[in-house]
């Protein structure tokens, strides 16, 4: 009997140029015809994308609305990212098992970092592609507060010493309606990139108040330059 295998370890001959033009492939002639469609969607902010020759070496993060945000957020990016995403959606008979594992997603226990994490992130790194990152952790209801994340997307961005890219899913109205000339609608903003070299306290702040200024989020994360200040009187 084959041993099923377990996504959470992927290496860097998988993002190879056949997945790669199978995943830009799947992004303009399904991801992008699909969007113009069932949405009235605009991207702004694509002057703050990375323009080095390896721009592999960026975790792009964004507010986590919906199951098209991984798609969206590579269409607003316009590169190839591997994205981190939950262990349940690699399971046979998942709607999604087929896509994710062909698409070049690993899978994450998100009860318990594992090191295969941070080994296939690095090897996602050396590569020509990018790493995806939801900070909030799991599908979280458009609006509201932001500042409850999930900060081991700070661990890996430090780890890897990669610069993170937030990307701002905004003014987000729900799933397509099957109706004719019906569109839903969404805001994507890619943001200005974040060093790692920062404190988590300075990353936390500087994300949130970015996905804030293009999503209806409050920032109530703490300002660390604010509090120094405070500790200096």
């Amino acid at each position: 009997m084959n041993k099923e295998r377990n996504y959470n370890r992927r290496y860097p001959n998988e993002y190879n140029i056949f997945r790669t033009i199978f995943y830009m492939s799947f992004l303009y002639f399904v991801v992008i015809p699909f969007m113009k469609i069932f949405y009235d969607c605009k991207i702004s902010g694509r002057e703050n994308l990375p323009t080095k020759a390896k721009s592999g070496k960026f975790i792009y993060t964004a507010n986590h609305v919906s199951h098209f945000d991984p798609p969206m957020v590579t269409m607003a990016c316009g590169r190839p990212i591997a994205y981190m995403a939950k262990k349940e959606l690699f399971q046979k008979g998942d709607k999604f098992e087929w896509l994710v594992k062909r698409l070049g997603a690993f899978a994450v226990d998100r009860t318990k970092p594992e090191i295969a994490t941070f080994k296939t992130v690095k090897d996602i790194l050396s590569t020509s592609w990018s790493l995806g990152v939801f900070p909030q952790g799991g599908i979280r209801p458009y609006g509201s507060d932001i500042n409850d994340l999930k900060k081991g997307f700070i661990v890996i961005a430090k780890n890897a010493k990669a610069d993170i890219v937030p990307v701002a899913i905004g003014e987000f109205t729900g799933y397509p309606k099957l109706k004719p000339f019906t569109r839903r609608k969404v805001r994507l903003h890619v943001g200005k990139p974040i060093s790692y070299k920062l404190s988590p306290e300075e990353i936390t702040y500087e994300w949130c108040k970015q996905i804030s200024e293009y999503a209806d989020y409050t920032n109530s994360a703490p300002n660390p330059a604010e509090n120094k200040e405070m500790e200096a009187v």
